[in-house]
């Protein structure tokens, strides 16, 4: 048996491939700051819900404060917000040849790094549905993307076999020399996400609204703009196709790409974003800062604009300190900006060939 993983956060996605790799034999060991999520797991294990698997597994967990010992392994999987606290904490517990990977939404690789070292990091991608349910239950709703892959596009011994064990969770997971990329795409994606958890909808429904297919084009042209002055070449996945949010784009290319996401949406049992659920059902604060509104910082650095980008983070604000509620109108309020923008003849926010 090799050596312990340890998963720091044992919520939606460090619970989900975690449990998964504990039944399939791995040594594994979940860090989590909620006390009665511990104690749910060591009382009666870690339980998968959902249409995929339902199955309980026990391993050992442990709040920080209570971790010993020393780990080469370790899977970060905390809210983007969390990470710099997160990597700090977990820091003296990483053995001197050990690594990071960041198993979040997300540039959090480049916070990691900083705190860790480059050498130690590992970046990840993926695009799973699961959400934390109570104490000791989550919910793997759906099956997604799942993509490894070393900061400087090498491939490692040490990558090669993450990924052989991170295939007992998903099967079709594969390694990239092109992380950056798919960290790109899933922030063109993520930018999606949180226009449709401006509403009660589900993902599907709100991204299938026609009315709103050129909102959605012009806030992920917006992301592929950042992405493009960073010298990054965005790389696709279960449905969202980068060139499709591209100044020039057919509208016919984003018309296939919005429906092959809310293809992929409506096969999940996970209907709303973990975005919509911090708002509207555990009520606290998003991601939003420290994994949209850094698409706009870096953005502004190379003399880029995202002006609807911050239109978005305003109205996620907005609704995480009462002011609005999670409503259709709130797509309106952001269709209404991206009307300002394009009257203002913004380059970004040019259409493609008429269909």
């Amino acid at each position: 048996m090799t050596e312990p993983l340890l998963i720091w956060g044992a919520g939606a996605i460090g619970g989900t491939i975690g449990a998964h790799l504990a039944r399939a034999g791995h040594a594994v060991i979940f860090v989590d700051n909620v006390v009665e999520h511990v104690a749910a797991i060591e009382r009666h294990g870690l339980r998968i819900e959902g249409p995929i698997a339902q199955f309980d597994v026990k391993t050992p967990a442990y709040t920080p404060n209570r971790l010993s010992g020393s780990f080469a392994r370790i899977l970060l999987c905390v809210k983007a917000h969390h990470t710099e606290a997160a990597a700090n904490a977990l820091r003296p517990f990483l053995s001197s040849d050990g690594y990071v990977v960041s198993m979040q939404n997300g540039l959090n690789e480049l916070v990691i790094a900083s705190i860790v070292g480059w050498n130690r990091t590992i970046g990840a991608f993926v695009n799973f549905g699961a959400d934390y349910l109570e104490p000791g239950v989550v919910l793997y709703g759906g099956r997604g993307a799942v993509v490894l892959g070393e900061l400087d596009g090498k491939t490692t011994p040490r990558l090669t076999a993450l990924h052989e064990e991170i295939c007992d969770f998903e099967p079709e997971a594969i390694v990239t020399e092109n992380i950056w990329g798919y960290l790109w795409g899933k922030l063109g994606y993520g930018t999606l996400l949180f226009a449709t958890a401006l509403t009660n909808d589900s993902i599907a429904d709100a991204l299938a609204i026609e009315e709103y297919a050129d909102l959605y084009g012009a806030l992920g042209r917006e992301v592929m703009a950042v992405a493009e002055v960073e010298g990054v070449k965005p790389e696709g996945f279960n449905g969202f196709d980068p060139d499709a949010f591209t100044v020039g784009a057919n509208p016919a290319q984003l018309a296939r790409s919005i429906a092959a996401m809310v293809a992929h949406n409506r096969k999940s049992a996970k209907s709303h974003s973990g975005i919509w659920r911090d708002l509207a059902v555990r009520k606290r604060k998003t991601e939003i800062d420290a994994q949209i509104a850094i698409i706009a910082e870096i953005g502004e650095k190379h003399g880029r604009r995202s002006p609807l980008i911050r239109r978005l983070v305003a109205l996620i604000h907005d609704i995480e300190d009462g002011r609005l509620g999670l409503e259709r109108t709130n797509l309106g309020r952001l269709a209404e900006a991206l009307a300002q923008v394009q009257a203002s003849a913004d380059v970004i926010f040019q259409r493609g060939p008429a269909r």
